[in-house]
């Protein structure tokens, strides 16, 4: 059959089983926007801002093992799409973004509202397209989901001109996989690297496993959790592989890093064989390379993504492969390799034991307070109200790494936060892409009053496809990680971070259609919590926290320090 442009985007988009697209309209792709309207296999999401619309699709893929899809018209359109992209691309994302673009003859001209989306987005997408030929359309539109999906994912970017949205050609549908010669991602591991692997395992007296959102990302929690039971060995998730094992599981010894816990920390400083299983060693997690690798130690990386390995952190042994193939077949030979020679048992008790007395720390423990609401205590309460089952979804800064240490995820995909770009704003978008691919779930945002405002028009699109998302907002007025570094690095100069001028959110919430409610006690925190979940379950909920403006982050690895160079609390300062 023949269609035009329009209708093979709109066709392409139900092949590969799109449900919902995140997108705002314009005239590049208004073409597209009458396909859409036309048809009836998926939903189309009207956000009030582009930035939102691709934080949506970025969450909707994280929370489920499905591609978020957005879509937005040329110009400022893909401009203001440019943030959720590179947040998306930093934390290996899976995603299609569809831009339109001028038509073909006007690229170059400086035509109204024509960027140079391709140069644009080329630093901060997996790949991307601009397609000049409609015949090349479908093909382009699979080619994108493909690569989105395989290797390490990542977002990848068709951008569509609009006289080819209108062009007309054969559509063919879609037959069999996509397959490309130049791109061959490896799954399976080297099996030679894996049995070397399991020989360390096997002789380690201090083993550990460090694990990160490459777990999550690849389906491999029970794997993970398989291996830490065969190996003995304490496991620690990044703040991107949070819930990839049980936080409830006496084996599971905290985040690690900037703001992990003493034991996590020392553990990895101290342990003889290091497995890295989908995670990049980044600078939030060790610090400074030099202090991490003060301590001789044996590391096994674990990566789809080869350029990964080493890149920060020499390797003993790396291993190419998805992670799930690859944990599948190392606790296969590692039980068989087992049952010949056993692991250092004797060893691994004592290892155990030292682990146990740096837990007696307790480096998480805070001094509460009957009149001022410590903000750890909100997450705690949250956590006990919701039975540690909520999607929190989390903007950037103290709330975050409250949220990380304090709600503990016993299941993947639930913790949907920016890790890598670390991007404010994020929450309240997140919670909308997160409730529509998990529609009968409970959904929690942890957020700021500072971060809730960079996307708070969202509560307009939150109102029309009556989402629910129970925002909890941890009011401090400040932008309490900057005020915390400018305490502890600045001098306490608190240069532009006090947040003045702040709405009554309360109002602002309840002019949307909204359920809005302050809380200034202790004492009603859990009972607004539950209010919000029971009695309003159907129905946003705003609830301002108004809480103690002095309260800190620890513990704390100050930048540019080694993993073990902790601020434990204020007396360390």
């Amino acid at each position: 059959m023949e269609l035009n442009g329009a209708d093979i985007v709109v066709r392409c988009l139900a092949e590969e089983g799109v449900d919902h697209v995140f997108g705002y309209p314009g005239g590049a792709v208004l073409y597209i926007y009458d396909a859409i309207y036309k048809q009836d296999n998926f939903k189309h999401v009207l956000v009030r801002h582009e930035q939102a619309a691709v934080h949506a699709a970025d969450a909707y893929s994280r929370s489920s093992d499905k591609i978020g899809v957005a879509l937005v018209t040329s110009g400022p359109g893909l401009t203001n799409a440019v943030t959720g992209i590179a947040t998306a691309y930093m934390d290996s994302i899976p995603m299609v973004i569809i831009s339109g673009q001028v038509p073909t003859a006007a690229i170059g001209e400086d035509a109204f509202q024509e960027c140079d989306t391709v140069g644009i987005t080329r630093p901060c997408v997996k790949h991307n397209f601009l397609v000049r030929d409609v015949k090349d359309l479908a093909e382009t539109m699979r080619r994108a989901f493909y690569i989105a999906k395989t290797g390490r994912p990542g977002p990848v970017l068709v951008d569509i001109p609009k006289d080819i949205t209108v062009a007309s050609c054969k559509f063919t549908p879609k037959r069999g996989e996509v397959k490309m010669r130049s791109y061959a991602p490896v799954v399976k591991g080297h099996q030679g690297q894996i049995k070397k692997a399991v020989q360390m395992l096997l002789a380690a007296e201090r083993p550990m496993i460090y694990a990160g959102g490459g777990v999550v990302l690849s389906e491999a929690s029970e794997e993970l959790r398989e291996l830490v039971a065969l190996t003995g060995a304490p496991c620690t998730t990044t703040l991107m592989g949070l819930g990839a094992f049980p936080a409830n599981d006496d084996k599971y010894v905290g985040m690690p890093g900037m703001h992990g816990t003493y034991e996590a920390n020392m553990s990895m400083q101290n342990c003889d064989v290091l497995i890295a299983v989908g995670a990049r060693f980044d600078d939030r997690v060790i610090g400074n390379t030099k202090h991490f690798s003060q301590n001789p130690r044996k590391i096994v990386h674990i990566d789809i993504d080869p350029s990964s390995i080493s890149k920060r952190v020499r390797v003993d042994v790396p291993i190419v492969g998805n992670v799930k193939d690859v944990l599948l077949e190392l606790n296969t030979l590692y039980s068989q390799a087992a049952a010949e020679t056993p692991a250092h048992k004797e060893a691994l008790a004592k290892w155990w034991q030292q682990i146990n007395t740096w837990r007696g720390k307790q480096c998480l423990s805070y001094e509460g307070s009957d009149t001022l609401i410590k903000p750890q205590f909100v997450i705690e309460k949250l956590w006990e109200v919701t039975g540690g089952n909520a999607f929190v979804t989390s903007d950037v800064g103290q709330h975050q790494m409250w949220a990380a240490q304090y709600y503990r995820f016993n299941h993947p995909r639930r913790w949907i936060n920016s890790g890598g770009l670390g991007t404010m704003g994020v929450g309240l978008p997140y919670a909308m892409g997160v409730q529509m691919a998990n529609p009968d779930s409970d959904v929690a945002v942890i957020t700021g009053e500072g971060s809730i405002q960079m996307n708070i028009q969202e509560l307009s699109t939150c109102s029309q496809y009556r989402l629910s998302p129970k925002v909890l907002c941890l009011n401090n007025r400040y932008l309490g990680m900057v005020r915390q570094w400018q305490q502890i690095d600045y001098g306490s100069r608190y240069s532009e971070s006090y947040v003045d001028a702040l709405p009554d959110f309360v109002k602002l919430v309840e002019s949307y259609g909204h359920v809005g409610l302050r809380i200034d006690k202790p004492a009603d925190v859990e009972p607004a919590i539950r209010e919000a979940f029971i009695k309003h379950k159907d129905r946003l909920v705003f609830l301002d926290f108004i809480t103690d403006q002095t309260e800190n982050v620890w513990p704390m690895v100050k930048a540019g320090r080694g993993l073990t160079e902790m601020l434990l609390g204020s007396e360390d300062l």
